[in-house]
């Protein structure tokens, strides 16, 4: 009977034990569990954080707005209202320098110009000719001058020049009448016309462009 006793009492602490262990392994594995779930909850809020400091659509904003802010300070720099179309001094300077050379120009050709014979009219060709090439530039200067000048500037252009054109014949006259009736007379009155007009240029590009 004792032994009966013995033997009873050895199977209930066998089993107790076997019971004891079955929950201990049932609490280790359910605290690994919670260990898990809690490591995968911070993997995740770290990975949230990184995604949001690396926002690419952020960037692109960012960069948009800066070419924005830049592209508008370009704009405003080149937006600059133009000025009127009005002779400036470095054009004046540059068309008397234009002029300057069609002077020098005409004075080559005028020069160049050669009778072909000694005689009378083959001088008053040359001389003819002569008057021509400054008549010519006298007119393309005028021409000029009229563009150029104000309306109170040019009219105060007119009145000398009508005064000149008289200058010039009553000049042209006076030097043929030493040649009176010779056949020097319209060679002379030529010859001066050209030399007048010629200085008449020189004039007019000095004193108005």
């Amino acid at each position: 009977m004792e032994k009966n006793k013995k033997i009873m009492l050895a199977i209930v602490m066998f089993v107790f034990m076997l019971v004891l262990a079955a929950c201990g392994s049932s609490s280790d594995k359910s605290n690994d569990a919670v260990d898990g779930e809690s490591k995968k909850n911070v993997s995740s809020e770290e990975n949230t954080d990184n995604t949001s400091n690396t926002d690419p659509t952020n960037g692109a904003s960012n960069t948009t707005e800066n070419t924005q802010t830049e592209n508008t300070e370009e704009d405003a720099a080149n937006d600059t209202t133009p000025e009127e179309d009005t002779p400036t001094t470095d054009a004046v300077e540059s068309l008397k320098d234009e002029f300057s050379l069609k002077l020098q120009d005409a004075k080559n050709r005028a020069e160049a110009l050669e009778a072909t014979d000694s005689s009378t009219y083959a001088l008053k060709k040359v001389e003819n000719d002569r008057w021509e090439i400054w008549d010519n530039l006298l007119n393309e200067i005028y021409g000029v001058l009229q563009e150029q000048l104000s309306p109170e500037e040019m009219e105060q252009l007119r009145e000398e020049q009508r005064s000149w054109l008289t200058y010039r014949d009553d000049t042209a006259l006076e030097a043929s009448n030493k040649y009176k009736g010779g056949t020097q007379e319209h060679l002379e009155y030529v010859a001066v016309l050209a030399n007048v007009t010629e200085e008449r240029c020189y004039e007019l590009v000095e004193a108005y462009m």
